[in-house]
């Protein structure tokens, strides 16, 4: 039996459908580059500071807020916390940090080994940022009659936290357990949430920096089910006794306003790798759209905001089975609930990317910020089709970034037999390396078997077999992957499998992972997870980027149909990961 010692060092004080529900069926699917929507990078140069001038929102003649100074602050110091938990709607603020674990499933840790540890890579893990264009025609919010989980009221703030949590990360600079300097950043998958061209160009500006606008139809106002008038959704700026505000959630005037307002992203200032998820490539994170309804649909005039619960029933009950991986059922309830439409206005920006067009905006030079170009895709991509590759971690450490996302539909994953054994024979060539593999699917949700679209004879491979081609291969050291939006960190055969929660719903995370060579036999991989930069406690009528930023963790922690399982157990937390080597 293993043992989880606490190893809280000095350095460390200074420094979906997997989930049963409708949580799980919420962060499978996201119930959740042209005009509207748009972004400047010329606005702030990438790496230009760790936290920009924060203008404020549209409309207004405020003057900017002041830059702030952002701490190099990991959870191991502190954490969000309720001040408060006798009350329906629990603000936040500074809760005690989580310890660091030293876990020996795979190898004893031998004392002494600190003295002897030399780093080979640092990294941050960024992970289901699902950065959410909110007036999407495409989205089914109107499921939350089903499941309070179907639709977040903190979706609208998606890209201020994302900036905030690129803000946290270039304050790092240093491995918290190690002190060696973060080499690069990855994100393992859905980085955007409709698979929406508007949504794509937030990302990569985001990560390379740049000003954004966070919103697509019309230029002077939203259009959503945040002013819709349904009492299913949280509506900010009125007094109508919605569902979220029997349960606590305040009045904010101008939320909307700020909401869709220009945001500044200082972009990364490390190297950064890019892996793609299922809301990356398909409609609803689900849907292979075959008959190009939703493509169009998307880009139209009118918008769905509510549906007959039965209609609602029927449609959770596909969407969680899989069942309609082209999206049959959803388009002919789009077409017979026409009249119960409302019009928005239409913008291009909408539609959906193809993987050529998501291959072709991360080669695009403009896009590179600190680099690589291409983002760990290269030209070879293009021509084959592939959203797989390989890159250089460090001397004797590489990375393999995989494609789990299967085209023909669902949200599980899997890999097709041309990647497998592309997979299996990248594992030989790289047999004197360490090799870490990326993906945006976990074990335990590598679960489809629907063919390839024009692959009908190929056989797709699951979790279970992804896991025992890694065991066969003694140089993979750990497969870090997320989609569960949950933490969790499980001994394999001679690997860690690390899975990490998502940014878009509570507790909000990333991961630094440092991998050191112990200098006797053993490996540590040290796990320590962070939030974004923006402060614990908020301020309602704060509605600068930074307050913004606050507002969308606090109104995560708040969510309806919101647990403490994304935050995981302490072993899945802040680690130091004993192997052999």
């Amino acid at each position: 039996m293993s043992r989880i010692h606490s190893a809280v060092t000095a350095v460390d004080r200074r420094s979906f459908l997997t989930v049963t529900g409708a949580v799980g069926i919420s962060a499978g699917i996201g119930l959740a580059i042209g005009a509207g929507g748009g972004s400047d990078r010329a606005a702030a140069a990438p790496g230009a500071g760790a936290s920009p001038t924060v203008p404020g929102p549209r409309g207004s003649s405020a003057p900017p807020t002041p830059a702030r100074t952002i701490p190099a602050r990991t959870t191991l110091d502190s954490v969000a916390a309720p001040r408060d938990t006798s009350v329906a709607y629990r603000r936040l603020g500074d809760g005690p940090g989580w310890p660091r674990l030293v876990r020996d499933d795979l190898a004893a840790p031998r004392s002494g080994r600190a003295g002897r540890r030399t780093v080979l890579t640092s990294f941050v893990q960024l992970t289901d940022l699902h950065l959410v264009d909110v007036q999407h025609p495409v989205r089914t919010e109107y499921l939350r009659s089903q499941g309070v989980s179907g639709w977040r009221p903190q979706e609208a703030l998606t890209v201020q936290g994302a900036v905030s949590l690129i803000e946290q990360i270039n304050a790092l600079t240093a491995g918290p357990a190690t002190g060696a300097p973060l080499s690069f950043a990855v994100t393992t998958g859905d980085n955007t949430d409709n698979n929406s061209r508007a949504e794509l160009d937030w990302y990569l500006t985001v990560m390379n920096g740049g000003r954004i606008t966070p919103n697509t139809g019309d230029p002077r106002q939203y259009e959503g089910p945040q002013n819709s008038g349904e009492r299913l959704y949280w509506h900010p700026e009125d007094a109508l006794r919605d569902t979220d505000k029997r349960l606590g959630y305040p009045r904010i005037d101008g939320f909307l306003a700020a909401a869709i307002g220009s945001v500044n992203s200082p972009g990364l200032r490390l190297p950064w790798y890019s892996t793609a998820g299922n809301h990356d490539g398909l409609a609803s994170g689900a849907i292979a759209d075959r008959s190009g309804f939703l493509a169009d649909f998307a880009v139209g005039s009118r918008k769905l905001y509510d549906i007959p619960d039965a209609d609602a029933k029927a449609l959770m009950s596909v969407l969680a089975k899989g069942s309609d991986p082209t999206g049959t059922h959803l388009v002919e309830l789009l077409r017979r609930s026409r009249r119960r439409m409302r019009p928005v206005t239409p913008d291009p920006a909408r539609a959906p990317f193809t993987p050529r067009q998501y291959l072709t905006a991360h080669l695009n030079p403009a896009q590179a910020g600190n680099g690589p170009v291409g983002h760990g895709y290269t030209p070879a991509n293009l021509h084959g089709d592939t959203l797989y590759y390989t890159f250089p971690m460090a001397d004797g450490v590489t990375g393999i970034s995989l494609d789990t996302t299967d085209r023909a539909g669902h949200f599980t994953g899997s890999l097709d037999t041309t990647q497998f054994d592309w997979l299996g024979r990248k594992l030989v060539e790289h047999r004197d390396d360490h090799v870490v593999v990326l993906s945006h699917h976990n074990s335990w949700t590598m679960t489809n078997t629907h063919p390839a679209p024009g692959r009908p004879g190929e056989a797709r491979h699951n979790g279970d077999e992804v896991l025992d081609l890694l065991g066969r291969h003694r140089n993979v050291i750990a497969w870090v992957n997320g989609h569960s939006h949950r933490n969790s960190i499980a001994p394999r055969d001679g690997f860690w499998e690390i899975s990490t929660a998502s940014h878009i719903d509570f507790p909000q995370l990333a991961r630094v992972i440092e991998i050191a060579d112990n200098g006797d036999g053993t490996l540590s991989l040290f796990t320590t997870l962070i939030e974004s930069a923006a402060p614990h406690r908020t301020d309602l009528t704060d509605l600068s980027q930074t307050g913004l930023a606050a507002l969308y963790r606090e109104l995560a922690h708040n969510a309806p149909g919101s647990t403490t399982k994304p935050a995981g157990t302490p072993p899945d937390r802040n680690t130091e990961l004993l192997l052999r080597r």
